[in-house]
């Protein structure tokens, strides 16, 4: 088999596991858009926050301790103690949800029956208080995250791939592991979905929140959960991210990458986002191999985008999503 041939195949491999980690990112925007109607652009920037918020509490490190020492003139930055993995994740987790319910009670509680447009420029808002209130509580410096996923390229497959085409596939081992994660998510998040009370209220509300009031669901309640779960959701994509790249700033602009993610999966789908992160991600890393080279290259920057508005013209709702019918 021609070198050619196997090195496109690393390629759409790795485009695969590429994809896996933008649909992990596009499925937060889902759900929050399922249930209530809110584009959340703060997805992103939930996701940076919950992996500093994860790094910071394993290290042992001192909430703000940059603004207390500048205030009392100590030097403070770490209680002394490191805190395991498991353990930290948990309590990320108490954080998180801690955080939906302030977003509920705080923002869009006032915000019921308000205009689209505002609910989003209010999740603007929230992106970027988010962002100063984490630099604020844990820093602005990059930090390394490890919580025991294998990294690094796998040797198995690499050898086995070798043995068999006389050519190694080079893939790394935390694409792999954000990979099964990602299945197992989809998995827990359909099966809540489908056969949990919670997520038949949560159905419920995403089909007509005034049906749902009107047999007795507390759209609160519903709301401080599917903004928890998209939460979680931030939290394992901040972790995969974090572990990948290192936990920065620049983290919170994965949900640029989403965006694309969503136009060709639909708004309101779960598999959706996972099909179309996949097809993102093996779509950028293909035309770049293939067609890159002829345009000068750095075609993953923009071919996602390109993509996504040839969707929004021939099929607006993208792949999965519902199409409306508005009838006047």
């Amino acid at each position: 088999m021609p070198d050619q041939v196997l090195f496109a195949m690393e390629v759409m491999l790795n485009g695969l596991m590429a994809g896996v980690l933008y649909a992990l990112v596009a499925l937060g925007f889902v759900l929050i858009y399922k249930a209530s109607g809110i584009f959340n652009y703060a997805q992103g920037v939930m996701a940076l926050f919950s992996a500093l918020t994860l790094v910071g509490i394993m290290e042992g490190q001192v909430p703000f301790s940059h603004l207390i020492n500048a205030i009392f003139g100590t030097d403070i930055h770490h209680f002394g103690w490191h805190v395991p993995a498991l353990v930290a994740i948990i309590l990320t987790i108490a954080v998180m949800i801690l955080f939906a319910w302030l977003v509920q009670k705080v923002i869009f509680r006032h915000l019921v029956n308000q205009e689209p447009i505002l609910l989003f420029m209010a999740t603007i808002g929230l992106a970027y208080f988010l962002e100063g209130f984490g630099d604020l509580m844990w820093g602005s410096e990059i930090k390394r995250l490890d919580v025991g996923l294998p990294q690094g390229i796998n040797e198995w497959i690499d050898l086995t791939t070798f043995e068999a085409f006389g050519y190694g596939f080079f893939i790394d081992n935390l694409d792999i592991s954000a990979t099964i994660v990602a299945i197992f998510l989809v998995a827990g998040l359909i099966v809540f979905s489908q056969y949990t009370k919670q997520g038949r209220a949560l159905r419920a509300v995403a089909d007509d929140h005034q049906a749902a009031l009107s047999v007795g669901i507390s759209l609160n309640f519903i709301w401080v959960l599917v903004w928890s779960v998209a939460g979680f959701v931030a939290l394992v994509a901040g972790i995969m991210w974090g572990a990948k790249s290192g936990v920065q700033f620049s983290l919170s602009l994965i949900a640029l990458k989403a965006l694309p993610v969503l136009m060709l999966g639909g708004f309101t789908s779960i598999p959706g986002a996972i099909v179309g992160g996949l097809i993102i991600g093996v779509g950028e890393k293909l035309f770049e191999f293939l067609i890159g080279p002829m345009v000068g290259g750095a075609t993953e920057n923009w071919f996602a985008y390109v993509l996504a508005l040839v969707f929004l013209v021939f099929r607006p709702q993208g792949l999965f999503g519902e199409k409306i019918i508005e009838r006047v």
